[in-house]
């Protein structure tokens, strides 16, 4: 059995194109796919993106992304699109750290407002954003996807 992980020999990484490489040792699960070079050159590259990684002796642990967006009539907000955390590590706060990182990086854009969606039987998901300190919507979002492909 593995000894028990120290929250303090984690740490949180905001990932701009300078330090990237960070990228090249990922735990399994935290990703849904493998990390794609080309793609996160692009995905870097574009300011209104965020990206915050855990790392624990070299390697990603944990991610949470996000999209700053702004829209005609509504100040600058950031969309939680992901939060990955490899199940080795789940429990020990990753997530919670994640968040607050990625929400004080969108607090110094000048974001005044943060959401995340996810699955109402996403247990998990739900208790780490509620321990984020995040409020429930009442109102329940209905979710619509579109295939944007020739193969439709």
């Amino acid at each position: 059995m593995s000894e028990p992980l120290s929250l303090p020999s984690i740490t949180i990484v905001l990932v701009e194109e300078h330090n990237a490489d960070l990228l090249a040792n990922v735990s399994q699960g935290v990703f849904d796919n493998e990390v794609d070079p080309d793609l996160t050159t692009q995905y870097l590259r574009d300011p209104r993106n965020l990206l915050v990684v855990a790392v624990h002796e070299n390697q990603v642990v944990g991610m949470a992304s996000g999209l700053l967006y702004l829209h005609p009539d509504k100040p600058l907000q950031l969309f939680i699109n992901e939060v990955g955390v490899s199940e080795r590590y789940h429990r020990l706060g990753v997530g919670r750290r994640l968040i607050a990182r990625l929400l004080q990086c969108a607090e110094g854009q000048g974001c005044t407002e943060a959401w995340v969606t996810t699955e109402e039987e996403n247990t998990a998901a739900r208790a780490l954003y509620v321990s984020s300190a995040g409020k429930e919507e009442l109102d329940r979002p209905c979710v619509y996807t579109w295939r944007l492909d020739s193969n439709l």
